[in-house]
């Protein structure tokens, strides 16, 4: 069974690629910093210890080289990472605490970069891997009051194209997801009216679900996916075509 880190992992869009993975026949570790009753009912559900639950505070980056250490040594070889995880505080720069822009900079595009560099080391070891890193639309099309937000993602878009080549000689691939707006905690927010008007802006007239972002990045992290890299995948029911 192929260990693949889901960071995020115990709620919204990070479970639901967890739950995806699992059915595909992965191990999926869920890396969050708590359980939710949502991952308990998923890890249950799950065959097989398909999802595992790896509790870690990812805004401590000293810990990680321990962390990934430890994963390796009760779970075996690393086959791949999805850096999920990551916080979207609205805010217009303005008036946004620099305490709030130094948070969002660090889990959003530090954290998964630090997290990267220590799994690339055992990918290295085993001659192949795959990562995929969770940009959004937001990253190439802009949204007010989302502009730190968007700055983290459009960080994610560089760092996978530029890794795609740095460890494309190992039989490592790097690709993200870009996706638009979906039904997850990010975007309770949003009112049923506002939701409506994206839904009526996209080409299919619909918002995207968590699932399709989830096979998104199974099809990458499988087969199929073999020959891709350095590429974002576009997730978003037409609303940026």
């Amino acid at each position: 069974m192929r260990n693949v880190i889901v960071t995020g992992g115990s709620r919204g869009l990070g479970l639901a690629i967890c739950e995806r993975l699992a059915l595909a026949g992965y191990r999926a570790i869920a890396v969050a910093r708590s359980e939710t009753p949502e991952l308990k009912a998923a890890m249950l559900a799950a065959s097989q210890g398909g999802i595992l639950f790896a509790p870690f505070d990812l805004g401590d980056i000293d810990a990680m080289p321990e962390f990934v250490r430890s994963l390796r040594q009760q779970h075996g070889p690393i086959y791949g990472l999805v850096n999920n995880a990551g916080i979207g505080t609205e805010g217009l720069l303005a008036v946004m605490p620099l305490e709030q822009i130094e948070q969002l900079i660090r889990i959003n595009t530090l954290s998964p970069i630090a997290l990267t560099r220590q799994v690339i080391r055992s990918m290295f070891a085993e001659g192949h891997g795959r990562i995929v890193n969770m940009s959004s639309i937001i990253a190439s099309t802009g949204y007010s009051a989302l502009s730190v937000y968007a700055a983290t993602k459009a960080s994610m878009t560089g760092f996978t194209k530029s890794l795609a080549r740095e460890v494309g000689r190992a039989g490592i691939t790097v690709n993200a997801v870009a996706p638009g707006f979906i039904q997850t905690a990010m975007t309770e927010g949003l009112t049923e009216e506002k939701r409506q008007q994206i839904a009526r802006r996209s080409a299919l007239q619909r918002l995207a679900a968590a699932d399709d972002v989830a096979r998104a990045v199974e099809f990458l992290l499988g087969d199929g996916g073999r020959n891709i890299t350095g590429t974002v995948l576009t997730v978003d029911a037409g609303n940026t075509a």
